[in-house]
């Protein structure tokens, strides 16, 4: 091969391989993934690593004060669990409050979406108002709602006046976890709120516009436009509201700070309680560890039937 030959031949392939970068380069598929790099290595850093390091301890005998020394023991802890009565009540706790408290602040969230959405004078104030919960310490408005639901104040006479009864509801074991749901939907319906009225905004007028020349009523408007097209965003809230309902500890050690964890009388436990009185408290982490990845398996399995739910739906 002549010069002249082998020099074209270096030059045309030095010209597909710099076009071929600078493709990949100019890619949005790239740069997306430059962005989100640094939240993946973070999470994987804190949050996959230590599920993969749970997960095999989950088969083992391991002290939380002697990790070196930890035996491995197959599938014991979870025969263990599957067999303590202890940990069905504190997952039904959990579903009880998953189920009480993500209709109710979801449809809540919702109202108060499309309330602040409207033309109305400072309804900024009114989104700041409602959603200032989200954001505030937990321990806080547990604190504040623990003196508000105390026997002989307003609320409990009010609450009593309906029917329930006149006395401290974190106190009483009939109500400590009623109390925890209130609690939990105080503080996410604000979130919700924000999510929705986000999605309302996305919605096009004309559809509005269109319904109300066909005739179509307030209520038919919101059936068939705006709950259609607010579905992803229902499914998000919902998915996302379980696994925080799921994940409630502030507000039950906030509870129980004069007490053992879950008190009172075990009436608040809850999953991440039972892991953390077995794991961390007891330092039994094998054990503890064994807990986290059957609560995981709970999540995922939970998500599915909510999104097959949602998609049968439509």
């Amino acid at each position: 091969m002549s010069d002249y030959s082998s020099k074209h031949a270096d030059l045309k392939g030095n010209k597909i391989r710099q076009s071929w970068f600078r493709s990949l380069a100019d890619s949005d598929k790239t740069l997306g993934w430059l962005f989100t790099l640094p939240f993946l290595i973070l999470w994987a850093w804190w949050f996959l690593y230590p599920f993969i390091q749970s997960f095999v301890r989950s088969f083992q005998d391991a002290n939380f004060a002697a990790l070196d020394q930890a035996k491995f023991i197959g599938l014991e802890n979870y025969v263990t669990i599957l067999q303590d009565k202890e940990f069905f009540q504190a997952l039904l706790h959990s579903l009880e409050i998953v189920v009480i408290s993500i209709p109710i602040q979801t449809v809540l969230g919702l109202l108060l979406a499309i309330l602040v959405n409207q033309k109305l004078k400072g309804k900024g104030i009114f989104r700041t108002v409602f959603f200032i919960p989200y954001i505030t310490s937990q321990i806080a408005i547990t604190t504040v709602f623990m003196m508000l639901f105390k026997q002989g104040t307003f609320l409990t006479k009010f609450f009593g006046a309906l029917g329930f009864g006149n006395v401290t509801w974190f106190a009483d074991t009939n109500y400590a976890l009623l109390f925890v749901c209130i609690l939990f939907i105080f503080q996410q319906a604000g979130f919700t709120m924000i999510v929705y009225l986000s999605g309302l905004q996305e919605i096009p007028k004309d559809l509005y516009e269109a319904g109300e020349i066909d005739g179509a009523s307030k209520w038919n408007k919101f059936r068939y436009i705006t709950v259609p097209f607010l579905k992803p965003i229902t499914f998000f809230i919902v998915s996302v509201s379980t696994i925080a309902g799921f994940q409630i500890y502030d507000q039950i050690a906030a509870i129980s700070r004069y007490g053992a964890l879950g008190s009172p009388a075990g009436a608040t436990s809850t999953v991440v309680t039972y892991f953390y009185q077995h794991g961390i408290r007891y330092m039994n982490i094998g054990y503890g560890s064994a807990a986290v990845v059957l609560f995981f398996i709970i999540i995922m399995l939970i998500t599915y039937l909510q999104k097959k739910f949602l998609d049968e739906k439509e």
